[in-house]
Formats: C-alpha cells, structure tokens, sequence
C-alpha cells in the first residue's frame, strides 16, 4: 500500500463568494502508482509505527524533558508507544498540569488521520482528555486541530480496563496535513500517562 510521502500543496482563492448551504470540499494527490482521493474523513488508516519500533526515540519529545531524570529517566516520552509493556511502559508526564505536550516529528509532512490512545500497562493512570497541535514546519506557529463541529478538545470515555488495554481511537475528521503533532492533556485519571500510535491517511489501491 502506498503512503502519501510525496505531495504539493495548493492554495485556491475564490474570485467570487458561493452562496450556497451545501459544498462539497475535496482533496486529491496523484502519486506515482494510483491516485488519492482524501475526504473530510480518510477511508483507509496505517500505524505510523510507534508499536512496530519504526518511529525513533529521537522523533518522539516532551515537556521538561532535561529533568526525566532518576525513576523519571524510565517513563520518558520514547516510552509512550502503543501496547508497551513492563516497567516503563508509557510516557509520564513529570508535572501534572495543562502545560504539558508530547510531540512528535514525522520528519516529512505526512497526512495523519487518527489517534490511538493507551494510559499507563500497570496503574490505574491515563489521559481523558486532549488538545491536538500541528505545524509543517518548526518556524511556523502551532495549529489548534479542530473537527468539523469547531471543537479542539477530545473528550475520551472509557473504563479502567480499556484505559489499560484496548486502544481508544480518535480519527481526525479532517485529517492533519503536518510533519509535527503535539498532543496537549487537559485532563487525566491520577496522573498524565500515555501510550499512543498515529495513523496515517492511505489510499485504497495497494
């Protein structure tokens, strides 16, 4: 299956204003061996590879990181992949308040349309709730994510045991268009943890 790794973006101004209730909004890339057709909701996801180990622990960052040190040095944002296990398993955040991110460099602009989302393997510890930041490029200033109703929060309902095992999925409607992604907790369960996995918008041709 192939990835959108290589596209140009295009800006269109409209010389004249539509009045009109209902308009349809569409994307298109042409790869080199199919064409991509991204609505506001991506038909087909792959795992960036946070699980699989191709996401590097220098890609993955986060707040106050020069002080993870001691008992600290163990739970550092690298650690935040999804369905980690042992001692160590997710990314705990050192203080516990709503300045706290995790980020991550795709290292190209890549189309990201989703989240998957675990809280610590071994207590009772996860994130709730969530704001999504973005840019393409680090000069540029932070983007709040927002969905198609306007809302920039993601408001995560689940139990102990999913929080702990089942991956709680939030697909981005639309999808992100960006090479960073910050994810900002605004709300957790004892303490900020985290265990994650990005998806990437794919195309149906393989």
């Amino acid at each position: 299956m192939s990835s959108l790794t290589h596209f140009t973006l295009i800006e269109v101004i409209l010389k004249f204003p539509i009045h009109d209730k209902n308009i349809s909004i569409r994307w298109f890339w042409l790869l080199s061996e199919c064409d991509v057709f991204l609505f506001l909701e991506c038909p087909y996801h792959k795992p960036l590879g946070f699980e699989a180990g191709s996401v590097s622990s220098e890609q993955i960052s986060c707040s106050n990181q020069e002080q993870y040190t001691g008992w600290f040095s163990s739970w550092l944002p690298n650690k935040a992949r999804l369905n980690s296990q042992g001692f160590g398993c997710a990314w705990l955040s050192k203080y516990q308040d709503n300045n706290q991110w995790l980020q991550i460099d795709l290292r190209e602009v890549k189309v990201v349309s989703g989240i998957l989302t675990q809280g610590r393997c071994d207590a009772d510890e996860w994130v709730t709730k969530y704001s999504v930041l973005y840019r393409s490029d680090e000069k540029l200033n932070w983007i709040y994510y927002k969905d198609q109703t306007g809302n920039n929060r993601v408001s995560l309902t689940f139990g102990f045991e999913s929080s702990m095992g089942t991956p709680t999925a939030y697909l981005l409607r639309p999808p992100i268009v960006a090479r960073y992604i910050r994810i900002l907790p605004l709300g957790w369960h004892t303490r900020i943890a985290l265990r994650l996995e990005l998806l990437l918008c794919m195309s149906k041709c393989s």
